[in-house]
């Protein structure tokens, strides 16, 4: 299948979201689709997948004219989209999940539930996976998720695929399972959107590239002809930084200490110090437990041996709102399930941790309110229309970005960061380094929890590897390289 978008133009209200933004894809294709959030990628993307219709311009299949009015014609047209925030629902099996909006019935209206799962059984052998087809989505980790997102496309024929981020919550292992997948299908002629603010991915998986710029189609061409700082600076109009952003700090108070944590499962024995004003890293593979300890440090995981000391004193926390009172704030790992509320707009997702400090006789007092957040949205470049739409209108990486304001909000002693830059273009990553870094500056013990060496030896000062759940070692000073990283996530070095 070969798919060329035209002249797309599309507005909301006085905002030129798209102008005359071209697009094309061919069959065996990986073409990454890259820009900073709000350059246009989701909305150029939402056209072809029939969530938006263009202002103007033109969709041709196979050099035939199509046009999409809802979802139903572009995917009846071979086109998939597999949104970045995953549309699984937890609490129900793989194989319901694969079938959602289209489950077969037998008589009296009963779930055709056997043929679901042969049915799903069939995909999953024809994508050489092993999955029981039973187990609840919510035991699956989020490689497998999106894979499960993959095999559905797939079993609705799907010709193009369009991923939206896939790899941004994953860790390494994880990846190479997914790029594995696309590669595969890529293999059989399946076409690839693969919309990414990764770059070193890009290169590794992507033959061509697209890229958007404030609405506009800035650059295409073939990724081997091209650097990541080529990309980069295509995304961003000019050239980004690229060195370590470590500093020489001097011995400061500590302002959180871990002694022989352990929950048995997760994490066993980890014993660390986080210090006032170091950004401290804490990294690993599939497995390493890192989430799952601070969680449960924070108040929001499960029970656990050792002890806990804030600024000296012993703490065992039992909720987040006694972890705020001690001054502990947590930005979680996974934004739709466990950072952004819904239900609640731009304003009130990004001020609902301070919302106690800034109410009088149980009512919230607007204007603090208004003013705190309209601070936070200045440093943080949020792109948004209105504060009080919904948290939903917002790109991913804005997303993240009003949670971050959250937590700033709190005045924290200590912040703990889980993967920070998740859906975050290379622009706003160095904004969002920027402020680890004057938080530091200000005297925040700052946490960064990722699976990315290349984060971890340009933003933190000094990191601690995990692998299985246990410290496998620290890395500072000439140390601080993704070689020695690696080799300690491995568990090489025991």
């Amino acid at each position: 299948m070969k798919i060329e978008m035209k002249g797309i133009y599309k507005s909301f209200g006085a905002n030129d979201v798209l102008k005359d933004v071209g697009f094309s894809l061919e069959g065996g294709e990986i073409c990454a689709l890259l820009g900073e959030n709000g350059a246009g990628k989701s909305t150029l993307m939402n056209i072809l997948g029939g969530v938006l219709q263009a202002d103007k311009g033109e969709i041709f299949i196979d050099g035939e004219r199509a046009e999409f009015s809802e979802p139903v014609n572009s995917l009846e047209s071979g086109i998939a989209f597999i949104h970045q925030e995953l549309n699984l629902i937890n609490d129900l099996p793989v194989y319901e999940n694969m079938f959602i909006g289209r489950e077969p019935r037998k008589r009296f209206g009963i779930l055709d539930k056997a043929y679901m799962k042969k049915e799903t059984e069939r995909i999953f052998e024809l994508m050489n996976m092993s999955l029981d087809s039973s187990v609840m989505v919510r035991g699956l980790d989020a490689s497998y998720k999106q894979i499960v997102e993959i095999a559905r496309a797939i079993m609705m024929n799907a010709s193009v695929i369009i991923m939206d981020e896939p790899t941004s919550s994953l860790t390494e292992l994880e990846i190479e399972r997914v790029f594995s997948m696309i590669k595969s299908l890529a293999a059989r002629g399946v076409g690839i959107v693969f919309i990414s603010h990764k770059l070193r991915e890009v290169m590794r998986l992507c033959t061509r590239y697209t890229v958007l710029r404030d609405g506009n189609m800035v650059a295409r061409g073939a990724v081997a002809d091209v650097t990541t700082d080529d990309l980069a600076r295509f995304m961003v109009g000019h050239d980004v930084r690229t060195e370590s952003l470590q500093r020489n700090k001097g011995v400061s108070h500590s302002v959180l200490r871990l002694e022989n944590i352990s929950d048995s499962r997760n994490f066993f024995g980890v014993s660390l110090d986080v210090r006032s004003g170091e950004v401290l890293g804490v990294t690993g593979l599939l497995g390493d437990g890192r989430s799952e300890l601070f969680l449960s440090i924070f108040g929001a995981g499960g029970d656990y041996s050792g002890q806990a000391y804030i600024e000296g004193k012993p703490v065992k926390l039992k909720s987040s709102t006694q972890a705020l009172e001690y001054g502990l704030a947590y930005l979680p790992r996974n934004r739709k399930e466990n950072g952004i509320l819904k239900d609640m707009n731009i304003l009130e997702n990004g001020c609902i941790a301070v919302w106690p400090r800034i109410s009088k006789f149980g009512f919230i007092i607007r204007a603090t309110q208004k003013k705190m957040f309209d601070s936070q949205a200045q440093d943080l470049r949020i792109k948004m229309g209105g504060e009080t739409d919904p948290i939903t209108s917002l790109s991913g990486g804005n997303q993240q970005k009003v949670i971050l304001s959250r937590w700033m909000m709190s005045d924290p002693k200590i912040l703990i960061l889980d993967n920070p830059t998740q859906g975050v273009d290379v622009g706003a990553k160095e904004e969002i380094y920027d402020i680890i870094l004057r938080l530091a500056d200000d005297g925040v013990g700052v946490v960064v929890l990722s699976s990315e060496a290349q984060e971890i030896v340009r933003v933190c000062d000094r990191a601690v590897v995990m692998y299985h759940g246990r410290v496998a070692g620290s890395v500072e000073g000439l140390m601080m390289n993704e070689h020695d990283i690696m080799r300690l996530a491995t568990g090489a070095a025991q």
